[in-house]
């Protein structure tokens, strides 16, 4: 360690100043890596190395020619790449570009505070993508390190401290907090300006359509999707029951499942999909994190038929045909959110033709084998003297039955379906019978459709972590799932869950799907699992201080201040309120600065200001020596006991042994010399 030190310190200041501020851009840079294309990343290490090298050799920096030609390069690709040079994504590798080119150019102070505020700027683009805990306190680290730069910056020449440096930009730091912190508390969230940074949109497990295959992936992912809690003593709904109702999908093309037709949906079935509800009300909070679809997944069955309002904060969602609840825009902020839930409901009793018949919809040609077998199993003796109703639900029993009782695996690798064959669904459950949630859900809702029964897939998340996070039970993006529905005449739509036939822990005890838990997973489980929990708690109150704070939070704030009536005009005053105190403040705080507090600078004020009642004007600079001959240069022999005592004073400041003179004798000596 000495060694280094050592080494650092015989470096000299260009290059000791250029090394440090590499490694800051090099950590404000780092977030973005993730973000921007393989190339910037690439290209960007390349310029910041180039330049590293030109300051420990002590070479000249390239001439400007070099750098329009990066430009040049790094400007075309930006443009094959995303196909425009303005948005997020082209703006943010194109800032990245001009901090990092900035580097090499480094001539003169004013260029090293280019790259300061380049730098301050590119900070805050990492709240674009995440609000994160983990994201603020790098975002602060960064900003620490930023200042400390600027603060190396204006230190006069030699071989300063980079520990000082730091320490003042700490100390800056500090003082810029209790301001920051007011500003977060009273600054007006004004939509849709406060949303526009947003969580990086995770993939959730939902989205307006369902593949085979596509969610193996995200089922693997085990970040949080959601948090709730139970209020008013309400009690969790069993395993079985914990579905969160998502997109409903009907529209299937032989591989793919995609929501209603809008223009049918809104058009023809609003209204008509009734919603019947019976039992206690389940009251819960849930925290939401971000979507990419307009569709807000909420615990089964909330009130409310198609049509209804559900007002949020700068957001207003609608409950569609399909009872799913639906965003004018994709979810890309937290929601936080009070409802309820029925575990007992009844929904489509008057289901009408058009929307039997868009239920019962399947292509043309697609899956001949499997519907041949649906044709078989409607056709058998059993089902023939049954009434609609009974019938389906009897077929509906056979299908979960034929799932039980046969060689049906469930698995997050089934493998790819339908590189072979079009007939993903005569591949999956004639063949192999390998898959997961959606295949079961796809297989079951084609078959009832093949034997005459309206059907329809919905997605989701089921089940939640068995215990609880500070209060709070987790819905990790793993618990995403996909079931179906079928219609009963009589009865409307049932739910009907072919994974529990296959996986039963799945459903019935709420088991999420399991990732790889890793190197360090696998060598202590139990540790990891804390470690995992710990962060999520400290990350969830974060989220609900911090994040979640919101205009109501204000507006009760308001209320604990003494305003009966809070709104925009009450934040406003209390705001400027604020910064009145804040700047009255200030004007105190330079006010004491500007005066001495050392009791030698105190007592040479309080003889410069005797004097000059007496009418005698003394240089503030001088020694007490070099007044005491000006005394007597100026006012002769009236002069000599002041100008003592003066001398007398120097010897007590500089002399080991001699007194201090008293304080009355110099009053009395000052008014010797008033005129």
């Amino acid at each position: 360690m000495n060694a280094i030190q050592a080494w650092w310190e015989r470096l000299p200041r260009d290059t000791r100043d250029s090394f440090f501020l590499l490694g800051v851009i090099t950590a404000v840079m780092a977030p973005h890596a993730g973000h921007l294309p393989w190339w910037s990343t690439a290209l960007t290490a390349i310029v910041l190395g180039w330049r590293a090298q030109l300051a420990w050799r002590q070479r000249p920096l390239p001439s400007r020619w070099w750098l329009v030609a990066i430009v040049a390069l790094y400007a075309s690709l930006t443009w094959l790449t995303y196909r425009t040079l303005v948005g997020r994504e082209a703006g943010i590798t194109l800032l990245v570009m001009l901090m990092a080119l900035k580097t090499l150019e480094l001539r003169a102070r004013r260029d090293a505070f280019v790259v300061f505020f380049l730098g301050f700027f590119l900070v805050l683009t990492q709240f674009l993508y995440s609000q994160s805990l983990l994201t603020a306190i790098g975002a602060l680290l960064s900003l620490w390190g930023l200042l400390a730069a600027v603060v190396l910056a204006q230190m006069p020449t030699g071989v300063p401290s980079i520990a000082i440096a730091a320490r003042r930009a700490a100390s800056t730091t500090a003082l810029g907090l209790p301001v920051m912190v007011l500003l977060f508390v009273l600054f007006p969230r004004i939509a849709p300006l406060w949303g526009v940074p947003t969580e990086a949109i995770g993939r959730t497990g939902l989205s307006n359509q369902l593949e085979f295959g596509a969610m193996n992936e995200i089922a693997n992912d085990d970040s949080i999707a959601l948090r709730l809690r139970f209020l008013d003593g309400s009690a969790a709904p069993p395993p079985d029951q914990r579905y969160f109702r998502g997109p409903v999908l009907s529209r299937f093309d032989g591989k793919t499942w995609r929501v209603p037709d809008p223009r049918v949906s809104q058009s023809w079935l609003r209204g008509l999909d009734d919603l019947a509800l019976s039992g206690p009300a389940l009251r819960y909070e849930l925290t939401l994190e971000p979507l990419r679809i307009p569709v807000l997944p909420l615990l089964e069955m909330s009130p409310g038929g198609p049509g209804t309002d559900l007002p949020l904060p700068d957001l207003t969602l609608t409950r569609g045909p399909e009872l799913q609840w639906l965003s004018p825009r994709p979810i890309t902020e937290r929601l936080r959110l009070e409802t309820s839930a029925h575990m007992s409901w009844q929904a489509g009793l008057r289901l009408n033709r058009i929307q039997q018949q868009s239920n019962l919809e399947l292509p043309a040609g697609g899956n001949p084998r499997t519907l041949a077998w649906a044709r078989e199993l409607a056709g058998q003796p059993r089902f023939a003297d049954l009434a609609p109703g009974p019938r389906a639900e009897a077929l509906a029993a056979a299908l979960l039955a034929h799932v039980r009782n046969n060689e049906f695996i469930y698995t997050l690798s089934p493998g790819r379906y339908g590189e072979e064959s079009p007939h993903v669904i005569d591949e999956f459950w004639l063949d192999r019978r390998l898959g997961f949630c959606e295949h079961f859900a796809s297989a079951f809702v084609v078959l009832m459709r093949g034997m005459g029964v309206p059907a329809r897939i919905v997605t989701g998340f089921q089940g939640w972590d068995p215990e609880a996070q500070d209060g709070y039970l987790v819905v990790r993006n793993a618990n995403a799932h996909a079931w179906a529905e079928y219609w009963v005449d009589g009865r409307g739509w049932v739910r009907s869950d072919p994974t529990a036939a296959v996986a039963p822990n799945r459903v019935t005890q709420g088991q999420a799907l399991q990732p790889s838990p890793g190197v360090f997973g696998q060598l202590n489980p139990t540790l990891w699992r804390a470690l995992r929990n710990g962060w999520e708690t400290v990350n969830n109150r974060w989220q609900q201080l911090v994040l979640n704070y919101s205009r109501q939070n204000q507006f009760d704030l308001l209320k604990k201040l003494g305003f009966e009536r809070p709104e925009w005009a009450a934040l406003g005053q209390a705001l400027a309120g604020v910064i009145l105190a804040l700047a009255i403040a200030s004007a105190a705080w330079i006010r004491w600065s500007s005066r001495p507090h050392d009791a030698w600078s105190r007592q040479r004020a309080r003889i410069l200001a005797l004097l000059a009642r007496a009418g005698v004007t003394l240089p503030a600079h001088a020694s007490p020596a070099a007044w005491a001959r000006t005394l007597r240069h100026q006012h002769g022999q009236k002069a000599e006991p002041a100008a003592q005592w003066l001398e007398r004073l120097e010897r007590s400041r500089y002399a080991a042994d001699a007194p201090a003179p008293a304080w009355r004798e110099f009053h009395q000596a000052a008014r010797m010399l008033r005129p």
